[in-house]
């Protein structure tokens, strides 16, 4: 078994300091307006610094041990070295993902207690939006790339000022791997998102499978997906500095310019999530496709229909895993299991599919994906401030993955769909409430209930969302105009693909919407169906 201070981000940075100080352990990519590629590096010096330099000013700025705040960015340097410094600190940060904002941003921010916010200049107006209605917010700091307005967040200290500044000597304050390291948000399926209080054990042990997952010494991973998420941030991040190796961050996810990003920097594996995997099959086919450095990609939802002809275009291997941020894991290396599979657990975990009465069900029958340590221990999940929905996801010891698949006579698990009527988009579940809310909003709206349908393009389990709107005029209805609103105020991931422009809403006595009628006209091809542009 690991140490356990080796668990604790802070002391895994300082152990590379000691074996490597001057690795360039990180490669932050921008792709330029030119289409060039602009880069910034950072050396495990590098983030050993700047993480003291800024748990000084969280310390200056008041912040007890266990307090919170809010890391609002893409994928800049900053949001590692702030990672860093939150250890040394030892308070908890909360990512929140850019493009959130009003109502959903405000209940981020106000839910978690948070007593500060970092944020980049091109996220400065939605937070100056709720910034006044968040008790208890006592400082910001600013990433300045140039790209926002500041004018109004009030008082505020730019991150270049405390970076500034020498370097302190504070010995890392975090020293118990069970504490919390930050609170990842669920993405709120059936109503605000829940807050997974993480400890510092869990980053440090999902960073430890480098290994396991195929990463060797030479190797150079690559990732385009947001560091708010678990799946950039452990599983790719944590296992770059845990093994010392040369990373590759892109500050976003790019599908037309994923291969030119591994050829300029060598990169031989990155990780992918859903329906990333169809955007990148659906670019026109170029005769380099194969001209590649990438020996295999980590794949969470790689469609067994393009699973082999993905492979054999990019000449690369699919290893194909599943996990959630709570707990759960199952793999599927190259050549292991069945094309469609997301693996068998590894050894330390169990994994068995229940049906509702929490009875296992026979090979090819569906049922929960279900986890348990294999030592006979309990898989803990603390969501924040919500004891009961802790409780309910490990009831009878076992962790509840919330999806619906099933395994074969050898016992090989496969992913079929999320339980209940959620929207799983681009691996995010979608907020569905939050959605009806924003467009019932819009002026030229009456009634609106939103869905999801499942096409050809989509991953398995993943579905495209669909807005049924009754307009308030028919007449005069601009269904360019609403999509051009939904785009301003929801995130990119929420946004409807369909418009289904309908007379009424068809509903049950009890007011509760039919959505069996909606998705039969859908199928059919409605004449009020409208697809965005």
């Amino acid at each position: 078994m690991a140490d356990p201070d080796r668990l604790i981000l802070a002391n895994i940075i300082a152990d590379g300091v000691e074996r490597t100080p001057d690795l360039d352990v990180l490669t932050f990519v921008t792709v330029t307006r030119g289409s060039d590629f602009s880069d910034e590096i950072r050396t495990y010096q590098d983030l050993w610094n700047n993480g003291q330099r800024m748990a000084q000013g969280l310390i200056e700025a008041g912040m007890a041990e266990g307090e919170a705040f809010a890391i609002i960015m893409q994928n800049h340097p900053e949001f590692v070295d702030l990672m860093v410094a939150s250890s040394i600190a030892n308070s908890i940060f909360v990512p929140i993902d850019p493009r959130t904002r009003g109502e959903k941003l405000k209940y981020m921010l106000t839910f978690t207690g948070c007593r500060g916010v970092v944020i980049a200049d091109y996220a400065a107006p939605a937070l100056a939006q709720v910034i006044g209605d968040v008790k208890g917010l006592d400082w910001v700091w600013v990433l300045e790339t140039g790209e926002g307005d500041v004018s109004g967040l009030g008082e505020f200290k730019s991150l270049r000022e405390i970076l500034a500044r020498p370097v302190p000597n504070i010995a890392p304050r975090a020293t118990d791997p069970a504490h919390p390291m930050q609170m990842l948000f669920t993405s709120g399926t059936t109503g605000d998102p829940k807050a997974i209080l993480a400890p510092y054990a869990r980053f440090g042990a999902i960073s430890s499978l480098g290994p396991a997952l195929g990463l060797r010494p030479d190797d150079r991973p690559y990732t385009g997906l947001s560091l708010t998420h678990a799946n950039a941030q452990i599983i790719t991040l944590g296992n770059i500095l845990k093994m010392g190796l040369r990373g590759v961050i892109g500050r976003r996810f790019t599908k037309s310019r994923l291969w030119d990003i591994t050829r300029h920097y060598g990169c031989t594996v990155f990780n992918l999530l859903g329906g990333m995997i169809n955007a990148i099959y659906s670019e026109p086919v170029k005769p380099d496709d194969a001209d590649n450095p990438v020996r295999y990609v980590l794949s969470a939802g790689m469609p067994a229909a393009i699973w082999e002809d993905f492979a054999r275009r990019f000449d690369v291997e699919i290893y194909e895993f599943y996990g959630c941020a709570e707990g759960g894991l199952t793999l599927n290396p190259p050549g292991a299991g069945p094309v469609g599979s997301i693996g068998k657990p590894p050894p330390g975990l169990i994994c068995k599919i229940f049906d509702e009465d929490d009875n296992e069900v026979a090979p090819g029958e569906k049922g929960q994906i279900c986890f348990k340590n294999a030592d006979g221990s309990d898989i803990e999940v603390v969501y924040f401030k919500n004891p009961e929905a802790s409780a309910e996801k490990t009831r009878g010891g076992w962790f509840r993955s919330g999806d619906i698949g099933h395994k074969d006579e050898d016992g090989w698990v496969y992913f079929d769909y999320r339980a209940g009527s959620g929207i799983r988009r681009n691996g995010d579940f979608v907020n569905i409430p939050f959605v009806e809310k924003a467009i019932a909003e819009e002026e030229t709206v009456d009634d609106v209930f939103v869905y999801g349908v499942h096409t050809p393009d989509n991953a398995p389990g993943e579905k495209e969302i669909v807005a049924a709107i009754v307009p308030t005029d028919p007449d005069s209805f601009d269904a360019a105009a609403l999509f051009d609103y939904c785009r301003r105020v929801l995130e990119a991931n929420f946004v409807p693909s369909f418009l289904h422009i309908v007379d009424k809403i068809p509903k049950t006595a009890s007011e509760k919407p039919q959505e069996r009628f909606l998705l039969e006209d859908f199928e059919r091809g409605g004449a009020g169906i409208v697809r965005i542009s």
